[in-house]
């Protein structure tokens, strides 16, 4: 079976081709080598190189249609994966993150919709957790409780918690099952809930089956260490590396679900091979929140370093407090079980981070860029 997989030279993609090349599957990549990801040298870029001569690799970019249409050609299953991600930088490059994750999946399923040349039997997608925004809760009454974003007002004065609408009083965190209200609060967030949607409702139909994978929090070795925009883990570890003080936003009590790379590989693979659904849209995570200031001091520990870890009370606009996924429907379709708790998984990417040459930190210079923007307080 030929697979393409958009975007395939980033983390996800990448450890994704290579778990299907290890399954027999011809893997396809189609990848623009972002500079932000891939770095100034994108040719010598660790994700690339783990990839290359492995896979049938074709620069192109997902916005250009001739580019798209030639790696489509004679492709069994799509995996889209090409997208701007961040939600900080979502929500001052807004048209750019539109162009690529929006019209980019428009101009795909556009393509696979009116070239009967191409017979395309399945198509993934993935999501994310970003489409639920502060995902669900309750109140003291036990009724469930799907809050907007938090009111500026409160953070200001240092009071993080997500509320009751009515009483005022902090809503319990529940696990975000799959039928949870989908309200994005950041312009990254609502990119991927229209990439699930155009997919899967094209898919019906076309009677070609779909899946959206709403993926957590991705973390594991090869991921992008220099990319300030994305992944705690990354740039924590990069800080530490530096030398550098780790300051830690809010009170360092919001919470991520943090799923290992391989598990993501695992439950998308599981996506790949099943027979039986159509037009699904599953969690892939851990089941497990952990706050960043866990994520921050178990660093600290396991580099042996002796960096501060301050707790700012900063905060930026469009960020969630807490999520977390309810995994009961990806278990009972999929067969899905998580196989890396959190610290198994961190000791591994700690070993390997500890491999890599020390890249400059960028962090500093995004925050720049969000306060002029006046989205970082």
């Amino acid at each position: 079976m030929n697979i393409l997989i958009t975007g395939g030279a980033g983390f996800i993609g990448s450890n994704l081709a290579l778990g299907l090349i290890k399954k027999n599957y011809n893997v396809t990549v189609f990848d623009n080598l972002s500079k932000q990801i891939h770095g100034d040298n994108p040719y010598q870029s660790p994700l690339f190189l783990s990839i290359r001569d492995k896979v049938n690799f074709i620069e192109g970019d997902i916005t250009n249609r001739t580019h798209l249409a030639a790696a489509l050609k004679d492709q069994d299953v799509i995996i889209h994966y090409a997208a701007e991600t961040g939600t900080g930088q979502s929500m001052y490059e807004i048209e750019k993150y539109c162009n690529v994750n929006i019209n980019g999946t428009a101009i795909l399923l556009d393509l696979i919709t009116n070239n009967k040349n191409f017979k395309v039997k399945k198509i993934i997608v993935a999501s994310s957790r970003s489409i639920y925004g502060e995902g669900k809760y309750r109140n003291i009454n036990g009724e469930i409780l799907y809050p907007d974003s938090r009111k500026e007002e409160n953070l200001a004065i240092g009071d993080f918690n997500v509320k009751c609408p009515n009483t005022k009083t902090n809503a319990e965190l529940m696990p975000t099952d799959e039928n949870s209200r989908i309200h994005p609060s950041s312009i990254y967030g609502i990119t991927k809930q229209n990439q699930e949607q155009m997919v899967l409702t094209v898919g019906k139909a076309l009677n070609i089956p779909a899946i959206a994978f709403r993926y957590q929090n991705v973390y594991g070795p090869g991921q992008s260490l220099s990319n300030p925009y994305t992944g705690i883990l990354s740039i924590f570890s990069t800080l530490i590396k530096n030398g550098k003080d780790i300051n830690v936003f809010e009170d360092g009590k919001e919470s991520r679900d943090f799923v290992f790379i391989d598990d993501v590989v695992n439950a998308t693979i599981l996506g790949v091979e099943d027979k039986e659904l159509r037009w699904n849209s599953y969690n892939v995570g851990s089941g497990i929140a952990t706050d960043v200031l866990t994520v921050a001091n178990s660093l600290k520990r396991l580099y042996n370093s002796d960096v501060a870890v301050n707790v700012t009370g900063n905060y930026r606009l469009g960020d969630i407090r807490h999520n977390f996924a309810d995994l009961t429907l990806i278990k009972k379709d999929l067969g899905f079980q998580p196989a890396f708790n959190f610290e198994k998984g961190i000791m591994l990417f700690v070993n390997w981070v500890n491999k890599q040459e020390v890249q400059v930190s960028r962090l500093e210079e995004s925050l720049v860029e969000m306060k002029l923007k006046g989205l970082y307080k």
